[in-house]
């Protein structure tokens, strides 16, 4: 049996607003490719993938769950696109918490940025790519 490659196989934040959620991901996750393969948002759960991976994202309402403080990084294929995907967070709402540039402290070549989500979580945006 072959090992997988991904080694989350999906992975969801609890939301205080599903539609307002969805209003701040959805553009940033097509940007990125992804598409919505669950839509259950009247029962509370949206996810999304990338045609041909098995890697999913998602986001759930359930008023029990406490909501923000997660840390989530989506993957960049190039810088412009980290700058795209920053700037469309924050004019969907989302809050700077440091602007695309290199981040030495992780390695030298990482550049990303990160945005707080309407609910508090730390969206980062990331590539290794030298473009």
């Amino acid at each position: 049996m072959a090992e997988p490659k991904a080694l989350i196989d999906h992975f969801a934040i609890y939301v205080k607003d599903i539609k307002k959620a969805r209003e701040f991901y959805e553009p940033l996750l097509t940007l990125l490719g992804a598409e919505v393969i669950h839509d259950f948002e009247e029962q509370g759960y949206v996810g999304y993938e990338r045609p041909g991976y098995a890697n999913q994202f998602g986001f759930a309402y359930d008023p029990s769950k406490p909501v923000g403080m997660s840390h989530i990084a989506f993957k960049a294929n190039n810088r412009e696109l980290v700058q795209q995907f920053y700037e469309l967070a924050v004019k969907k709402g989302g809050q700077d918490n440091g602007k695309p540039g290199i981040r030495e402290q992780y390695a030298p070549d990482y550049y990303a940025a990160f945005i707080f989500d309407p609910d508090g979580n730390n969206v980062e945006i990331a590539t290794r790519s030298q473009v």
